[in-house]
This record gives C-alpha cells, structure tokens and sequence, in this order.
C-alpha cells in the first residue's frame, strides 16, 4: 500500500487496502498513514471519509501521527472545515499538527 502511495499510484494502493480487509486484517496505524496520503494526491474526499471512519472505529483516533494524516488529506481535498474538526478534537498537537493545519 506504501509502495504504491508513495509512486503515485493511489486507485491501486485503495484497492489493495481493499483486498487486504476483506481478507481480514485489521488495518493499523502503518496501514493508516499511506492510504491517507494516498486519498490526499488523489484528493478523493469520499473515500478519505470512509477511512476516517475505519479509524474511529479502529480507535486509531487518538494517534497523533494519524491525526495529523487526516489533517492533511481534508486539507489536500478541499475540506478545510473537516480539517479544522480534526486539528480542533486532537489531543498533544505538535508542530505537524499546526503546519498541517
């Protein structure tokens, strides 16, 4: 998922992250990170709701690292309020935090 993330190639990384969940495995923090970036280039606001969610549900939602990932993508994807949601809920900001922001 990292690997295509990270060369552009952000439909094949969703759809890995797909495939990996129907198999079954829990996605974590390490999973979260690229997919974001991933939703980010791609600015796909829709899909990076939905990872939003799995986070939430996956209780990831007090990491600051995937926190800041969110920041970023609503950001990328045009949704400053949603960013700004985010940043306003987070709990021990950082400087990638408030630069994100």
């Amino acid at each position: 998922i990292a690997a295509y993330a990270q060369n552009e190639r952000g439909r094949e990384a969703l759809l890995l992250f797909r495939q990996m969940q129907l198999e079954g495995v829990k996605a974590d923090k390490f999973t979260f990170l690229p997919i974001l970036s991933a939703c980010a280039n791609m600015e796909t606001l829709a899909e990076g709701k939905v990872i939003h969610e799995l986070i939430i549900s996956s209780r990831y939602n007090s990491d600051v690292a995937v926190l800041n990932a969110l920041v970023h993508m609503y950001g990328k994807c045009g949704s400053v309020r949603n960013a700004r949601l985010v940043f306003d809920q987070m709990h021990g900001r950082n400087v990638v935090s408030w630069t994100a922001m």
